[in-house]
């Protein structure tokens, strides 16, 4: 569980008006400029497992939904995929940080990230409004996927993106929560690592910001220090930081994860702590934010 309280309606009621009102103004700047501009928010991790976070990440979507911007969800699922098959007897073989896919492995893959995990987001964010719909990757052509390799099995890189399907949901305000499974031209499916297709699903919406929920708070020059945090990052900057063995262990992939990102066209990729409840709307709607920011230039972004 988080050790972040959850706030009631009570005591949001006990915070003084001038207060209340001051915590409204300073969001409005950023709901007027975000307004009708694709989020995509890559949701897992401790946020996914722990109910109480997953009831306050369903209601930040839903919020920055009424507020004007088109959140779209993409989520991956390797704890619940690895519960199920260990369950089911079937040992995992992993390469490279990757599952080793074979044809039950894919079965199972398919049957919990679109049937278990997506329909439990689809589920949490319909309580506050029937606005989300759950996809697959497969569905409409969505992802179109190559095999990475003979030794990974079914497992699949991102060749394109068809955004037609998830353009109509969003062009009629729904919210899109996609599972990454893709297929390619032949109907064969293949697994995807939910890093790389919420790069690629960004990239295909022209999105204005790529969101990764986390275990870290973010960017730290001292990884034993949280005060040491990063709030704003240049690509140039963040490079350096990795050349330098600032950035290093762990955090490399999330980094590079959000400078592919910003390469491809998104206007900026954050890293945040998915252990703090709420924490997209403190990221994207308070002056100072709580995570790292990364854009392609030192002046891009907001």
């Amino acid at each position: 569980m988080a050790d972040e309280e959850q706030v009631s309606p009570g005591e949001l009621a006990s915070v003084d008006p001038a207060t209340r009102a001051a915590v409204l103004v300073e969001a409005l700047p950023y709901i007027q400029a975000f307004a009708d501009k694709v989020v995509v928010v890559k949701f897992g991790g401790n946020a996914m497992v722990d109910a109480a976070l997953s009831r306050s990440f369903a209601a930040d979507i839903v919020l920055l939904r009424a507020i004007g911007l088109k959140p779209v969800v993409v989520h991956g699922g390797g704890p619940q995929i690895g519960k199920v098959l260990a369950q089911l007897g079937v040992e995992t073989e992993f390469r490279d940080g990757l599952r080793v896919t074979d044809a039950e492995t894919l079965e199972v893959a398919r049957m919990v990230l679109t049937g278990q995990v997506g329909a439990d987001i689809v589920s949490a964010i319909n309580q506050h409004d029937l606005v989300a719909v759950g996809l697959s990757g497969e569905d409409a052509g969505l992802i179109v996927a190559s095999q990475r390799s003979e030794a990974l099995g079914y497992v699949g890189d991102v060749v394109d993106v068809n955004r037609k399907i998830v353009d109509t949901l969003l062009r009629d305000d729904f919210i899109p929560v996609i599972s990454t499974i893709g297929a390619d031209a032949t109907g064969q499916a293949f697994n995807i690592n939910a890093d790389s297709a919420a790069i690629a699903i960004a990239e295909a919406l022209s999105a204005e910001k790529l969101i990764y929920l986390t275990d870290v708070p973010g960017v730290l020059t001292d990884v034993s220090d949280p005060q040491s945090l990063i709030s704003r990052l240049s690509a140039s900057r963040a490079r350096l930081l990795i050349a330098d063995g600032v950035i290093n262990g762990g955090m490399i992939p999330k980094v590079q994860a959000c400078l592919d990102a910003v390469d491809a066209g998104v206007g900026s990729a954050h890293i945040l702590d998915g252990r703090i409840a709420h924490v997209a709307l403190l990221e994207l709607l308070t002056d100072s934010g709580v995570g790292t920011m990364i854009t392609r230039t030192d002046g891009a972004g907001s």
